[in-house]
């Protein structure tokens, strides 16, 4: 039905709950599902998303994997939805939540609160310090969503807007949080929906025309896509900057398979002086790099070994552009992308390198499973459409100068960098996206984290293919630090190939393995399945890809010196 507002009354005559109008405005915009975990003063909440028939309640195993899986989910969608109860529950998210806002992932947090007659009473009640202040874990939140805001009949309908704007014009979370004697009462205001940001006529003009005079101008310019371009869901217009310009483009770590990298255009991944020679001098040698959506983080630039001069940059942000020194404000980036589209003249004359790809031996059968001869039989074993999750650590740095297949998905946490993130973001993900095989690679020590969300998968009838990497220990952290065999580098020792039986996926596909012939019968046997596959993949404890080694031995110089 049309909206004149945002409190459109259903079911005849009753006007909607404040939870009933919160749930589909979030449908509305594009969340079917929402993950979280139970709680008595959330329970009104959770008891009006399994009522709708269009939005569906993800169960968790814990309140962080939740919001995890929420992470993934939106990695796809664009945006998503999490919740918990208060105090305890939302704690338990809220590092979850922080990643999402330090990725530039929209999610949408609702927490169940006691009810505003407790509140106001002062009342001791679970879930609490005891000290009759409610407000504390508001506050906590604040630093970690870009707006919020205490749900009540009378504001429901204005701060719904309001959140929703906010979240999708930051690409942040937000957090709402409902009094458990709000959540069925109903909404007493309406508002208008808030329109999508326009860009300035003037300063865009201006912008525009001073980018394509430095392009045309330039011997040698570059474009390097970041993963902003992604989370505003303006993959088609970059590329069509890319198809109308010619220029070719590079990705740095965080915006991996931003666009397509299997094209003429892609030179390969940009890392500053860590790694690919050939792509640093391309890119630092450029006249002009236009970056979108890029972020000069350590990771991104090898451990700031990247030498970029400012004077030759073009940043586009969501909401405004740089050209050198120069910023131009309210410019929305969907706007100035498309002028560019239009606007950029065709360069046939810059050409840059070839990508280079995984590469190494296959060895013998009977040969022990090192990272020369693991990563390349991952980069193989890749598709088209596949959604690959990488954890934090070297799986992530192992897979990066793999060639993704066409229209296949790179997925990692480097920014926030949170161990543990990556089982449950693949859950999240493959909620989203049933239709697309996803392929985890963990190392067992973030696995330990979370691995009790595989269950999840199998609740669900979802088939991922898992590779957990077993090399006894905390590798990245072996390579960080002084003294490699420090005790708190080891962990405990876990049958891995045992666990998805226990966790109930009884008819997937499981094994260990510890040579390349016994990995290449696994893999040819979970492609064969049908089922869900876990294939724990046993190598030695200082088994790193060479990027891996190369950023740990700059990293550890650069923080070691501060």
């Amino acid at each position: 039905m049309s909206r004149k507002d945002t409190s459109a009354q259903n079911n005849g005559s009753r006007r909607e709950t404040v939870i009933e109008h919160v749930l589909t405005r979030l449908r509305q915009i594009g969340i079917t599902d929402v993950f979280g975990v139970a709680g008595d003063f959330a329970f009104p909440i959770h008891d009006a998303i399994c009522k709708r028939d269009d939005m569906e309640w993800i169960g968790c195993s814990n309140e962080l994997n939740a919001s995890y899986a929420a992470d993934g989910y939106a990695r796809v969608k664009g945006i998503a939805a999490l919740s918990t109860t208060y105090g305890v529950g939302e704690l338990s998210a809220i590092a979850g939540v922080a990643g999402a806002y330090a990725e530039s992932l929209p999610i949408f947090h609702l927490v169940g609160m006691p009810s505003l007659s407790l509140q106001e009473s002062h009342a001791k009640v679970h879930h609490t310090l005891g000290n009759g202040e409610f407000h504390i874990f508001s506050h906590m939140a604040e630093s970690v969503v870009c707006a919020q805001a205490i749900m009540t009949p009378q504001n429901a309908a204005f701060e719904t807007e309001r959140l929703i704007a906010a979240a999708l014009f930051h690409r942040k979370p937000v957090y709402m949080a409902f009094p458990a004697d709000c959540v069925n009462l109903p909404i007493a205001s309406t508002a208008q929906q808030v329109p999508a940001p326009a860009s300035d006529p003037t300063t865009l003009e201006q912008a525009t025309e001073a980018i394509v005079t430095a392009i045309a101008g330039a011997k040698r310019a570059c474009i390097l896509p970041g993963i902003l371009v992604s989370r505003a869901g303006l993959k088609n217009e970059m590329q069509a900057v890319v198809d109308a310009s010619g220029l070719p483009f590079a990705s740095m770590f965080m915006d991996k398979a931003v666009l397509d990298e299997q094209q003429a255009n892609y030179v390969g991944i940009y890392n500053g002086a860590l790694m690919n020679e050939q792509v640093r001098q391309f890119v630092e040698g450029s006249d002009w790099i236009l970056g979108v959506g890029t972020a000069l983080t350590d990771f991104n630039t090898g451990a700031f070994t990247s030498k970029i001069d400012m004077d030759k940059t073009i940043g586009i942000g969501l909401h405004s552009t740089r050209v050198g020194r120069m910023t131009y404000p309210n410019i929305e980036m969907k706007h100035i992308l498309a002028a560019l589209a239009i606007r950029l003249p065709r360069r046939t004359d810059i050409v840059g390198p070839a990508p280079t790809t995984i590469e190494g031996p296959l060895g013998k059968n009977s040969d022990p499973i090192t990272a020369e001869k693991l990563y390349p039989r991952f980069a193989k074993f890749l598709k088209p459409s596949d959604i690959l999750v990488a954890e934090t650590g070297t799986s992530a740095l192992g897979m990066m100068f793999a060639h993704m297949p066409v229209n296949s998905s790179f997925f990692n946490q480097s920014l926030w960098g949170a161990i543990g993130w990556a089982t449950p973001s693949a859950f999240g993900a493959a909620v989203a996206a049933p239709e697309r095989r996803v392929v985890l690679i963990t190392g067992e020590g973030s696995h330990q984290l979370t691995a009790q969300e595989i269950s999840q998968f199998a609740r669900r009838k979802l088939r991922p293919i898992v590779f957990v990497l077993n090399n006894d220990g905390y590798l990245v952290e072996r390579l960080l630090c002084e003294d490699p065999e420090i005790a708190y580098n080891d962990i405990a020792q876990w049958n891995y190939a045992d666990l998805p039986h226990a966790l109930g996926c009884n008819d997937w596909f499981t094994v260990r393995v510890t040579t390349c012939g016994e990995l290449d019968a696994a893999i040819e046997s979970a492609l064969k399945a049908g089922s869900g596959a876990y294939i724990e993949v046993v190598t030695g404890k200082y088994e790193a890809p060479p990027l891996a080694m190369k950023f740990h031995e700059s990293v550890h110089t650069l923080y070691s010196a501060q």
